[in-house]
């Protein structure tokens, strides 16, 4: 596998890529991933990982997402080490994750000629301007225009996180034959046990309070300012709810904006940001979250986030865009992307109705123990490795694959 970023790390595509390595080893398959020197204290169980070298006088280990300077001494490297690793342990298939990982592989793959599958987890264009990286944002959607219409055509077989993604990249000019929709997976049974004691007593909140919570990164495109734009709407309704985000990676510049935008709407008291949160007990925050909220309108992806709401039995309340694999009021209260007072009220609606919100977040877990876990998604992928490698035709190629992975993953 080519993991173009830090590897092991608590965000999307490194939380992904580990899971799904695991699970293959767990199938018998022999997982090497090549990836960054840069890594967090994650356990990884099974796969052999290879790193490229450190940038010369540098020993940062920080977790960034997005563009970096240092990626454009590593990834050289990685087109090297990957070669290297092929012709060593016999490697039969190029798994590449992300842009900077089909490139890597494709590359590897003019030397090695072994078939590249590119699984495809978002799009440059919802992306690569949103980032600080780029101060001319003329320039970045033009550099998303054009790596969207170049790299994702090099894999020999394409995965896609999403429907979405998938009309993304047919209508860009890839045959659709030659994609298969197979979402982010996760082990539910992470999220079976907690200590929602401890985060209260950690945090000096009340057992019996209303609590909103985000997940995940502060990146602009996870749209942050609607969360709290949004938490302002309810607590208007409910002076004493709180939002609780709970960050897992360290962004002070933009946690800093978030809080002067708070303040700006009279609500500083009520959010909260909770840092760098491990791994092991998100399980514990997510107990104590009464609504998780998706704030993300357009997501072209399947947001890892929505997983595990999904697997604590949380209710969710969103925007259409962001909310994969979610049914409203079967398992979720969804919302028109951007009507931010119809995201509060439903907000609203939930913090108020205990049952509800039971009955959504056992239903949202059921349909993850159905269709979203690495142990089924594991045997898709076997599936498709056995098309690339010729070992099953067309027809049965379908036939095996239908066993594991849906015609389509498409709320409603």
């Amino acid at each position: 596998m080519v993991a173009a970023c830090p590897f092991p790390a608590n965000h999307g595509s490194p939380a992904s890529i580990r899971e799904m390595s695991e699970a293959l080893v767990s199938l018998g398959h022999d997982v090497h991933i090549v990836t960054y020197p840069i890594s967090e204290d994650i356990p990884v169980t099974g796969p052999t990982i290879h790193r490229v070298p450190r940038v010369p006088f540098s020993k940062s280990n920080a977790i960034k997402v997005g563009p970096a300077l240092d990626k454009f001494f590593f990834n050289p490297f990685m087109v090297l080490k990957l070669i290297y690793v092929i012709f060593k342990y016999k490697i039969d298939v190029i798994h590449a994750h992300n842009y900077e990982g089909v490139l890597i592989g494709w590359l590897a793959k003019l030397i090695t000629r072994k078939p590249l599958l590119y699984n495809a987890v978002n799009s440059m264009a919802d992306e690569l301007p949103t980032y600080d990286f780029f101060k001319n944002k003329d320039l970045a959607r033009k550099l998303a225009w054009v790596l969207d219409k170049t790299l994702p055509f090099r894999g020999d077989h394409v995965t896609t996180v999403s429907d979405d993604l998938k009309h993304f990249l047919v209508d860009l000019g890839i045959e659709k034959e030659k994609i298969t929709v197979l979402p982010a997976g996760v082990f539910p049974e992470m999220f079976d046990e907690s200590d929602p004691q401890s985060i209260y007593d950690r945090h000096g909140l009340n057992a019996d309070g209303m609590y909103m919570m985000y997940t995940g990164s502060l990146d602009a495109f996870q749209r942050i300012d609607y969360l709290i734009d949004t938490a302002a709407r309810v607590i208007k309704i409910e002076p004493t709810a709180k939002l609780l985000i709970v960050c897992n990676i360290d962004n002070p510049d933009a946690k800093n904006k978030y809080l002067d935008y708070a303040a700006s709407l009279g609500i500083a008291d009520n959010v909260l940001f909770f840092d760098h949160v491990p791994l092991d007990e998100l399980s514990s925050y997510l107990a104590i979250a009464n609504v998780a909220i998706i704030p993300r309108p357009e997501c072209p992806g399947h947001p890892v986030k929505v997983l595990n709401y999904m697997s604590a039995r949380k209710a969710i309340a969103g925007f259409v865009g962001g909310a994969k694999g979610l049914t409203h009021n079967k398992d979720a209260l969804i919302v028109a992307n951007h009507d931010l007072d119809a995201l509060a009220e439903q907000v609203v609606v939930l913090l108020r109705d205990k049952e509800l919100r039971i009955r959504l977040g056992n239903s949202a877990r059921d349909v993850v123990d159905q269709f979203y876990t690495w142990g089924r998604l594991a045997q898709g992928l076997d599936v498709i490795y056995d098309h690339l490698l010729g070992r099953v035709d067309e027809s049965e190629f379908r036939s095996n694959l239908s066993e594991f992975v849906l015609e389509n993953y498409s709320n409603s």
